[in-house]
């Protein structure tokens, strides 16, 4: 009795211990490392395994209760369609158009992939197509509350895919069915070499089971992808742009993080460059936010993205009911092709604004379109260029006539400010005198150098924008929308880079040859006035700084771009020299002034006023003189 009674306490005494020890180990003092972990492991599991859940209890819910159960008590009367079978067991959807390859997802019903079929990602030798979508990197998520209290995303849902034909169209249905009658469905019409595809959205009986006193919220992601040589130059221009208010069109600057509210939207386009998405919509969304949020910060070949956007579109209930007309396109940035469509899409396209912008519309984007369908694209950029030269040089003819007249009555010039030096106003309208007699204007040689401003800056903006240069090859260059890269270098360059592109040093060049033959006319037109800095000094310096300005700033800019400067320089040095030389010789324009000083020659109104302002200022100096000698 004795030995049970010790055995009956060891045992009480063993299997205290043993409690003590499991609650030690329980409570996570013992191995805390461990425990740690796992409960890193568990947390990362529930917050990344909410559509893998509804997966796993929709394909045990047809023969399991408890998971039939579990599957009502998160989806609500979406359970229903979650497991049905031709759901559970529904697999991708996959679209050929010609130009798109798509893949719909059952998993959210939005598109899962777009595979731009003719275009290379990165380079032309590349094997790998531009994907627009791919890889996770997009979704187009339906948020909207339910009268059994529940808050769905479509993005974590299970659809019902069908495909059908109507006429050569294909037609994608995602459902999220309550019931064989009622469900949420994005309804996806696809149509041949087409890369704008129809996407309504709506709702069919689901008045009693969606609650449309709470608005519905689209939410439509998607981190860029890179697709282009130079991730910094293709992110340049890579941004949000957006239609609101019955047309009008805004954007965020491409060079920040940032978000904006927008009135009526009517659609937003992602914009990647030389590629887009766009999301347009019949009904306009009232209170919109579009986003994006800068991916880059240095020129880093490992970086596969560029911005991420998002676009949060709330939509209303109508009846109980949604139903929105949509359409989604997926493809080129090109003037052309989203013009045709007459949705105001061009605007998507940076072609500048204003008259920069008429001109590239009107002019220079139909002028090198034509051209670009005859002859391959670099030869069409030099015939390009020879016809704007041609067209500009009457103005660079009036330009150097102008500067050639200056420059001969220039000693003139120099002799009335020697004899009025101590006399300001005097000397102003004797110099204006002067020129009036000779028949020169001042201002004509700046003048046509202003009307050439538009053109340039219209110029700068068409040849970043152009898609039809996109691995374009010419010459050594590859790719006339990305830089011709002709040596690497092991190091890198602040603002020029690593590599070096061999268009731009000859632009270069080809201005330095052009500046060191007019500056001396340039400088001559100018006569050094008293007080101001010497225009003769600057304009030398500008001769040297100018060009390498352009080295630096072209190295990394389309080589279509520095091809047009260095043609265009050629062709004004080839012009200049014929005119300088042959047409406006130097003779010849100081018998065209001394038959100018014989002449009677009526006064412009310009002249006109002028005399009469700097008489008028000549009389109140003569006035204020007494003054102040009393």
């Amino acid at each position: 009795m004795e030995e049970e009674k010790k055995l009956d306490r060891s045992s009480l005494i063993g299997m205290a211990l043993i409690t003590i020890l499991l609650i030690w180990m329980m409570s996570g003092k013992m191995f805390p490392e461990a425990s740690e972990n796992q409960n890193e492991e568990a947390q990362t599991e529930t917050a990344s395994s909410p559509v893998e859940s509804v997966e796993q209890l929709a394909a045990s819910a047809v023969n399991d209760t408890i998971a039939n159960e579990q599957l009502k008590a998160t989806l609500g009367s979406f359970a229903y369609g979650a497991s049905l079978p031709s759901v559970i067991n529904a697999e991708d959807v996959v679209v050929d158009n010609g130009v798109l390859t798509l893949v719909f997802s059952s998993k959210g019903g939005y598109l899962k992939e777009a595979v731009v079929n003719d275009q290379k990602r990165l380079s032309s030798d590349s094997d790998e197509l531009v994907k627009i979508i791919a890889n996770n990197n997009s979704k187009l998520d339906l948020q909207f509350a339910t009268k059994d209290n529940r808050v769905l995303t479509t993005k974590d849902l299970l659809f019902e895919p069908t495909v059908s034909k109507e006429g050569e169209n294909t037609v994608v249905s995602m459902k999220l069915k309550a019931s064989e009658s009622s469900y949420l469905e994005y309804h996806y019409v696809v149509k041949p070499n087409d890369y704008m595809m129809d996407l309504n959205i709506r709702t069919v009986g689901l008045n009693n089971v969606i609650d449309a006193s709470k608005t519905a919220e689209l939410n439509w992601q998607l981190k860029a992808t890179r697709n282009e040589k130079s991730i910094k130059y293709e992110n340049r221009y890579t941004e949000v742009v957006f239609e609101y208010e019955n047309g009008k069109d805004d954007y965020l600057n491409a060079a920040k993080s940032t978000t904006d509210n927008v009135k009526d939207l009517t659609y937003v386009a992602f914009k990647q460059h030389l590629f887009t998405s766009v999301l347009l919509t019949d009904t306009a969304i009232k209170d919109a936010v579009v986003r994006q949020e800068n991916l880059v910060s240095d020129e880093d070949d490992a970086q596969g993205y560029l911005k991420d956007f998002e676009a949060k579109l709330p939509l209303e209930f109508k009846g109980g009911e949604l139903a929105y007309n949509m359409n989604l396109y997926m493809g080129p940035a090109d003037y052309n092709i989203l013009n045709d469509y007459d949705r105001n899409l061009d605007e998507i396209i940076s072609l500048g604004w204003g008259i920069f912008g008429w001109l590239n519309k009107f002019i220079i984007v139909p002028l090198f379109t034509i051209l670009s369908n005859l002859i391959p694209h670099g030869v069409a950029i030099i015939v390009f260029t020879i016809v704007i030269r041609l067209i500009m040089s009457p103005i660079q003819y009036k330009s150097y006539v102008s500067q050639a007249k200056m420059k001969v009555i220039r000693p003139e010039v120099n002799e009335v400010n020697e004899k009025f030096k101590n006399d300001p106003m005097k000397k102003q309208q004797e110099v204006m005198k002067l020129y009036n007699k000779a028949g020169v204007n001042p201002m004509a040689g700046c003048l046509p150098m202003f009307l050439q401003i538009p053109v340039f800056y219209a110029l700068f903006m068409f040849f970043p924008s152009a898609f039809d240069l996109r691995q374009k090859p010419f010459l050594w260059a590859d790719d006339l929308s990305s830089y011709d890269s002709i040596a690497q270098l092991p190091f890198s360059i602040p603002w020029y880079g690593s590599h070096v592109a061999l268009f731009p040093i000859l632009a270069a060049l080809a201005m330095f040859v052009y500046m060191k033959m007019t500056t001396g006319d340039q400088a001559a037109m100018q006569p050094q006035q008293e007080g101001m800095p010497d225009m003769s000094k600057i304009m030398k310096i500008m001769i040297y700084i100018s060009p390498l300005m352009m080295l630096f700033f072209f190295n990394n800019y389309a080589s279509g771009l520095s091809l047009y400067y260095f043609i265009s320089n050629l062709i004004t040095i080839g012009i200049m020299y014929v005119i300088k030389n042959k047409i406006v010789t130097e003779d010849k324009v100081k018998v065209i002034v001394e038959e100018n000083k014989i002449k009677e020659r009526p006064k412009s109104k310009f002249q006109r006023r002028m005399e009469e302002m700097m008489e008028q200022a000549q009389q109140q100096q003569q006035q204020q003189k007494p003054r102040k000698k009393k």
